[in-house]
């Protein structure tokens, strides 16, 4: 992944595994206000980057970065002010919300339960961009539901109720139920919001095989620098709306520009891996 504004491959072209252009975000902009007589209470400013099939993607920065904007824009949610966004060559806001739906999963931070569901039901609400329902659902749609939950390692959760699972647990089945969309790009706010060590290992270290057998391209946004530098492939770092750097974790985490963005003393080592580590410095 690179910065600029390449357009996506020709889809006429053959592609190259693992090398393709998936995402290609091009000059985007957007600006909020409450009220159109007023100045923009929020401005993302031009932002461009691109993400290829098979890799991780993190937008990092602090709270009121943009960097849930921006998500919101790749996944058709909001309608840029300027530029756009190219999936597989083709602009995602020229695409039906059908097709969107069958191209884009998206992961929320909160998935509020509308009705009680166990865990195989509440995935199978990701086979309706496939035109089916919950009371006409097929042998395959089931299928591909339950595939769906091994694949995130949840096979023995299939007939457990959604509000009697932990919340590691829940994510991961949340995650099933994107999966059993069959998308091309996957979307993910704050996806370890909540969770504790041992689950945010788990469903990153899902993600980033599910990335590498599935030629997902995976976009996550996060504000955990660690695990940004372990699991990301590329890194769209924002700051106030716009994007300072673009690039993969060794080239964006430099001390000086980190403590700028997130305004606290940090140090940055590069380990054994090739990925950098950071650590908060006290104050005192």
């Amino acid at each position: 992944m690179s910065s600029g504004s390449a357009l996506a491959r020709n889809p006429s072209e053959p592609a190259r595994l693992g090398h393709e252009i998936r995402l290609a975000v091009e000059q985007v902009s957007y600006a909020y206000s409450a009220n159109p007589a007023q100045a923009p209470l929020f401005t993302l400013e031009a932002t461009s980057f691109q993400g290829r099939s098979g890799e991780i993607v993190a937008i990092l920065g602090p709270n009121a970065s943009g960097k849930s904007t921006l998500l919101q824009l790749i996944a058709g949610v909001l309608q840029p002010l300027s530029g756009r966004i190219l999936l597989n060559g083709f602009v995602t806001h020229s695409l039906s919300p059908r097709t969107r739906a069958q191209r884009i999963a998206m992961v929320q931070q909160e998935s509020r339960l509308l009705f009680p569901a166990r865990a195989w039901e509440f995935v199978l609400q990701g086979r309706h961009a496939h035109g089916r329902s919950l009371r006409f659902e097929s042998e395959d749609d089931v299928l591909i539901a339950k595939n769906a939950l091994v694949q995130v390692g949840a096979a023995d959760l299939s007939d457990r109720w959604m509000d009697q699972i932990s919340g590691g647990e829940k994510q991961r089945v949340i995650l099933a139920r994107a999966l059993a969309q069959q998308p091309l790009l996957l979307l993910l706010d704050e996806p370890t919001l909540h969770l504790d060590i041992a689950a945010q290992v788990g469903l990153l270290d899902a993600l980033r095989r599910l990335a590498a057998e599935n030629r997902y391209t995976v976009v996550i946004v996060t504000h955990e620098l660690n695990l940004a530098a372990e699991y990301a492939d590329s890194v769209v770092l924002m700051q106030r709306g716009r994007c300072l750097r673009v690039g993969p974790p060794a080239a964006i985490y430099q001390r000086e520009l980190l403590e700028q963005v997130f305004q606290t003393q940090l140090s940055v080592e590069m380990r054994a891996n090739g990925r950098p580590h950071v650590t908060v410095l006290s104050a005192t």
